[in-house]
């Protein structure tokens, strides 16, 4: 990927509960810089936000809960439904959180940023990134996973699932995979080995 005059920038990726939040805690360890686009997501439609009153103005205060911030599960529902409106939502929030995200690589002072994005796959904004690492399971451990940490059923866990790159796509833009069907050691350590390989860089 081309290299902009900023820090050095690696995109994180991997499906839904393949343990992106995991290897981005071991990142921590070290002298990087953590950016994570849920994270950004969650700010940018605090109450009173350009990005919430945006997505009022296209859905309706019924997205809203009883103290006037996001009813995410309202949104989901939403989203997992009609994917029309999943583009809609995603046209008004992208922006949004891309441009926070670029902000902060900019600013940033570690050796080089680890920036946490779970649809990079199927998003095309962001090319400026230096490189790419996949968090990679099967979508057997992924299903199981899914159902174990958000008490869903089975349709809307391949649901959800579906909605995104498939594991082939997502190991296509990979730069470097980390596999997470391994113990939290095993992790620790490839994290501890692609830590001297981005410092390196």
């Amino acid at each position: 990927m081309s290299h902009k005059a900023q820090n050095y920038s690696i995109g994180l990726t991997g499906g839904i509960a393949s343990g992106k939040s995991a290897v981005s805690r071991f990142f921590e360890a070290y002298n990087c810089t953590v950016i994570d686009a849920d994270v950004i997501a969650r700010e940018v439609v605090k109450p009173n936000s350009v990005g919430l009153n945006q997505l009022i103005d296209a859905f309706g205060t019924h997205i809203l809960n009883s103290d006037k911030h996001l009813d995410r599960a309202q949104l989901r529902k939403i989203v997992f439904n009609n994917k029309d409106q999943l583009l809609k939502i995603n046209s008004i929030l992208h922006p949004l959180i891309q441009s926070t995200i670029q902000a902060r690589v900019k600013s940033a002072n570690g050796d080089y940023c680890v920036v946490v994005i779970p649809l990079l796959c199927e998003s095309n904004d962001y090319k400026w990134l230096d490189r790419v690492l996949v968090v990679d399971v099967s979508p057997e451990t992924q299903l199981e996973r899914l159902l174990k940490r958000d008490s869903i059923d089975n349709t809307l866990a391949q649901k959800m699932m579906g909605s995104q790159c498939s594991r082939k796509q997502r190991l296509a833009i990979a730069d470097d995979v980390i596999n997470n069907e391994q113990s939290l050691a095993e992790l620790k350590n490839g994290v501890k080995i692609l830590n001297r390989l981005y410092k390196s860089l």
